[in-house]
């Protein structure tokens, strides 16, 4: 269930001053939520219909600067609007944050009612659609790794993120001592999703000082990537309301262990898993071989969807659990692709490219995009590799920085065909902007490194 409040409940909750506040959000391009907060008396009453946003939020970097070079929108443009349409599906309560409600929106065209063609909702949209023609459903699940910090994002802001201090002083891998100091955190965080109609599983402690992961049960991709962003949203308000701080940044040292959030994909048939096979290899269907197949085959065309900034390339580096390279494995945590489920009705690839930097609606579209092209094209699958395979140089590798991604995005026939033109060259453009921001950046390592000896 996406959603687990009615308009009708609404209404009521409004009228009995239970709920005073509704947050109506978008998705913008980075995978965050924006929006508007509500009156809970004017959102019942009208906006619910429909309301209004800048359309530059659909074409700005991580600090809200307009760049220059988008076709969507510019200062010669003008900076028109957007519609935002609630989807009262997945209209929720906000447990976390007193009196308060959220849905989140769609983006259309104010004079057609069309949707923004690049919009992250719409994308993964229209790849559900292509699924669905076939008559697949796309289910998915995300995992959710992150960081624990000392001290509120404003405190850290004001240090220059300088001395930052892990919440836990060392690993806490499967840790129930060291992950119970992090309960007045992690509690709340898993129980207010739960109450806002997020089906959390469960968390743990993830492979370093202060590392944190959150897992969500497997849905429908549309309702996983919406799971996502607002269980990021949730662990980010809850730790500051708890006084630490919650970071998403795929690697904040060169001698720590990145975070991932890894994608668990299947596809549907009714009520039957359509890449099991009793009979298969692996218990994989042929149906799920050929999928898996085009994943791999466009792997390097989707990767700026999977790993979008110019850190996210930092977290690929050997002996980290993080992949790279390109290849599918049986339960072998140093491929890109792993197996999971072999020879059980829950047998699914898990994708371990993506970065926690991801906008999980573009992560999924990408990968649907890329597994039903192999469908289409009846690619076959190899073989699993095994053993450690950061030093196996017979496989591919990913792309190691945002300017080699970007490049393969921009010459991706398969992505050009499944997202179209306009599409592609925007988010083209946003990688470019990224990587024009870091290039004309002087770093501490550069300073440090040339300030006497250069």
């Amino acid at each position: 269930m996406p959603g687990n409040l009615t308009f009708t409940d609404l209404k009521s909750k409004v009228a009995d001053g239970s709920i005073d506040t509704v947050l109506a959000c978008i998705v913008d391009m980075q995978g965050r939520l924006m929006g508007k907060r509500f009156t809970g008396s004017h959102f019942a009453a009208s906006a619910w219909e429909e309301t209004h946003c800048c359309n530059y939020l659909l074409a700005t970097d991580l600090e809200m600067e307009t760049p220059e070079g988008y076709a969507a929108t510019s200062w010669r443009a003008g900076y028109g609007d957007y519609m935002m349409k609630p989807d009262l599906a997945t209209l929720r309560l906000v447990p976390w944050l007193a009196g308060t409600a959220m849905v989140l929106c769609d983006l259309r065209d104010h004079h057609d009612q069309g949707d923004i063609e690049h919009s992250p909702r719409a994308i993964l949209k229209r790849q559900i659609a292509r699924a669905q023609a076939l008559g697949l459903t796309p289910m998915m699940a995300t995992e959710l790794e992150f960081f624990l910090f000392q001290g509120d994002y404003n405190a850290l802001r004001n240090s220059g993120y300088r001395d930052l201090k892990p919440y836990s002083p060392y690993n806490l891998d499967y840790n129930m001592l060291a992950t119970t100091k992090e309960e007045h955190v992690m509690r709340p965080i898993r129980n207010h999703l739960v109450a806002a109609g997020v089906p959390v599983e469960n968390s743990k402690g993830e492979a370093e000082a202060g590392q944190e992961e959150l897992n969500i049960r497997y849905a429908e991709a549309l309702d996983c990537a919406d799971n996502h962003v607002i269980a990021k949203q949730a662990i980010k308000e809850i730790a500051w309301q708890q006084g630490v701080s919650a970071t998403f940044l795929p690697k904040w040292r060169d001698d720590a262990v990145g975070s991932a959030a890894h994608v668990h994909l299947s596809l549907w048939a009714g009520k039957d898993p359509a890449f099991y096979d009793k009979d298969g290899a692996h218990g994989m269907s042929s149906t799920m071989r050929a999928f898996c197949a085009g994943m791999l085959k466009y792997a390097a065309d989707v990767t700026v969807f999977l790993a979008p900034y110019v850190n996210s390339y930092k977290r690929f580096a050997k002996g980290t659990f993080a992949p790279t390279k390109i290849a599918w494995s049986v339960d072998n945590r140093t491929a890109g692709f792993r197996l999971c489920g072999e020879g059980s009705k829950a047998v699914r690839m898990e994708c371990r490219i993506p970065g926690s930097d991801m906008n999980p609606y573009l992560a999924e579209a990408a990968l649907l995009a890329a597994g039903l092209k192999g469908i289409e094209e009846r690619l076959s699958l190899g073989d699993p590799v095994g053993g450690d395979l950061y030093d196996d140089t017979t496989v591919p590798e990913i792309p190691r920085s945002l300017a080699a991604a970007t490049e393969r995005l921009r010459a991706s026939t398969m992505l050009r065909e499944a997202f179209g033109d306009w599409t592609v060259d925007h988010y083209t453009r946003a990688a470019e902007v990224e990587q024009e921001a870091f290039d004309a950046a002087i770093t501490d390592w550069e300073i440090a490194r040339g300030f006497e000896k250069a």
